[in-house]
C-alpha cells in the first residue's frame, strides 16, 4: 500500500515535469504571494522589536521634557520671562504630577577633549541624577552606578559608556582609572554594558547614544564646568509614571504646570515615548496591510493559474482519462489523481515562496537598514494559506475530469 502511494505521487510529479514550463509559470503567483507574506512578517516583526528596543531606551512609562535651544535676541527675550528648564522644575513635577515615582535629570556638556593616560576620545559627557540609569534601563557591566552620596558631595567620579571605555582603556582596566573631560579629572567607578542602538533617533526624538558618553553627578557638572550665559540649567527631565494608564493624564498635568512655571514661553518639549511607539506601530500596521493585500492578490493569481493549468491538463488528457475509466478506475480515483498533481504544485509553490521570502526579507533589510526577526507561526500560516488556495482552485478541474464520459473521452483526438 505504501509503495503504491509513493508510486502515485511520483507519477504526479513526473506528469508536472513533462509540462515544466507551464508548471513553473503557474508557480510564480504562489511564490510571490507566500514570499510577500514571509518577508512582510520578518521585516514587520523585526521593525516592531527594534522600535520597542529603541523606545525602551527612553522608557515606556516615562515622560520626557526637553529644553528647546534658542540663541541670540530671541534667547534674551525668552529669559526675560522664563529661566528655562531647571532643577526647580524637576522638584515641582516630582511633587505635583500624579503617579510620578521617580525623576531623573540630565545636563549635556560641551566637550572639547575626553582623554585618559592611554588614549583620547570624541565622546560626549553628561551630568545626571542617580535615577537616570534606572529610568533609561541602562545596565552596568562593571563597577557601580552613581549614587545619591556622589550627587550630594559633588564627587569627581564617572561612569563610562561601553564604547568610550573601550576606546580610552583598550586593556579593559577602566575601573579606578582617571579620565579627563575638558579640564576636569574624574575617577571611573563604573562601566555600562553594551547597548548600541541601531539609530540615533526614534520618531524624530534623539536617543542618548549612551555607549559613547561619560556620565558624572549632575552637581559635579554644574559646579565644575563652564556654561554659556542664560543657558538652561538642564537639558532633559525624565519622569516615571508608576501606572501606564495614567500616562496621558500625567502628561497633561506636566504640560500645564511647566507652561505656568515658564510663563507660557515655548522653551520646552514634552515627549511621551509610549505614544511615539503607538504612532510607529500604526505606521507599521499600514505597511503590513499593504503587503498583505499584495500577497493576497498574488495568491489569488496563483490559484487561478493552478485552475488554468489543471483545466488544460484535463483537455489534453481526455483519452488517458477515458482509458482509465474503461479499465475500471472510479471517479474518485480520477479526482484523487488530479488533486495529487495540484497538491504537488502547492507544495512546490509554498516551499519556493518561503525561500524567496527569506531572501527578500534580508534584501529589504539590507537596502532599508531595517531589522529582521522570525516567528514560525506566520510562516506556517502562509504555507497553509497557499495550500488552501491552490487545492481550492484545483477541485473544480479534478471534478470536471472525473465527470467526463469514458466513451466520448476515448473518441477524442
Amino acid at each position: 500500500m505504501k509503495q503504491t502511494s509513493i508510486r502515485l505521487w511520483r507519477e504526479a510529479l513526473e506528469e508536472l515535469w513533462r509540462r515544466r514550463l507551464r508548471t513553473a509559470l503557474t508557480l510564480l503567483g504562489l511564490i510571490f504571494g507566500v514570499g510577500a507574506i514571509v518577508a512582510m512578517q520578518a521585516v514587520g516583526e523585526g521593525s516592531r522589536r527594534e522600535a520597542l528596543r529603541l523606545v525602551q531606551s527612553l522608557g515606556l512609562q516615562n515622560l520626557i521634557v526637553e529644553s528647546l535651544p534658542v540663541e541670540g535676541d530671541l534667547l534674551q527675550e525668552r529669559r526675560a520671562r522664563s529661566l528655562g528648564l531647571s532643577r526647580r522644575d524637576a522638584d515641582a513635577l516630582r511633587h505635583s504630577v500624579p503617579g510620578v515615582d521617580a525623576v531623573a535629570a540630565e545636563k549635556r556638556l560641551r566637550t572639547f577633549a575626553v582623554s585618559s593616560d592611554q588614549h583620547s576620545s570624541e565622546a560626549g559627557a553628561s551630568g545626571i541624577l542617580p535615577e537616570y540609569f534606572e529610568l533609561t534601563h541602562l545596565q552596568l557591566a562593571n563597577g557601580r552606578a552613581l549614587s545619591t552620596e556622589d550627587q550630594d558631595r559633588g564627587a569627581a567620579v564617572a561612569v563610562l559608556g561601553h564604547q568610550v571605555a573601550a576606546r580610552l582603556f583598550p586593556q579593559g582596566d577602566a575601573l579606578g582609572q582617571l579620565v579627563k573631560v575638558n579640564h576636569v579629572w574624574l575617577e571611573v567607578v563604573g562601566v555600562l554594558a553594551d547597548r548600541d542602538l541601531s539609530r540615533a533617533q526614534f520618531e524624530g526624538v534623539k536617543l542618548g547614544l549612551d555607549s559613547n558618553r561619560v556620565f558624572m553627578p549632575l552637581s559635579t557638572a554644574l559646579q565644575r564646568f563652564r556654561f554659556q550665559p542664560m543657558e538652561d540649567e538642564l537639558d532633559r527631565l525624565m519622569l516615571r509614571v508608576n501606572d501606564p494608564e495614567q500616562l496621558a493624564a500625567s502628561a497633561q498635568v506636566a504640560q500645564a504646570m511647566l507652561a505656568q512655571r515658564h510663563a507660557g514661553v515655548d522653551d520646552f518639549n514634552l515627549i511621551v515615548p509610549a505614544q511615539l511607539y503607538q504612532q510607529n506601530q500604526q505606521t507599521q500596521r499600514i505597511f503590513r496591510i499593504v503587503m498583505a493585500a499584495i500577497a493576497a492578490v498574488s495568491l489569488l493569481v496563483g490559484g487561478i493559474g493552478i485552475m488554468n493549468i489543471m483545466l488544460a491538463n484535463v483537455l489534453e488528457r481526455q483519452r488517458e482519462i477515458g482509458l482509465l475509466r474503461a479499465l475500471g478506475a472510479r471517479r474518485s480515483d480520477i479526482v484523487a489523481q488530479f488533486m495529487r498533481e495540484t497538491t504537488v504544485v502547492c507544495a512546490l509553490g509554498a516551499f519556493s515562496g518561503v525561500v524567496f521570502g527569506i531572501v527578500l526579507a534580508y534584501v529589504i533589510a539590507a537596502l532599508a537598514e531595517w531589522q529582521v526577526a522570525w516567528a514560525p507561526l506566520p510562516i506556517l500560516l502562509a504555507t497553509v494559506v497557499c495550500a488552501g488556495v491552490g487545492i481550492g482552485f484545483g477541485v473544480y478541474p479534478a471534478r470536471r475530469a472525473a465527470a467526463l464520459d469514458p466513451i466520448a473521452a476515448l473518441r477524442t483526438d
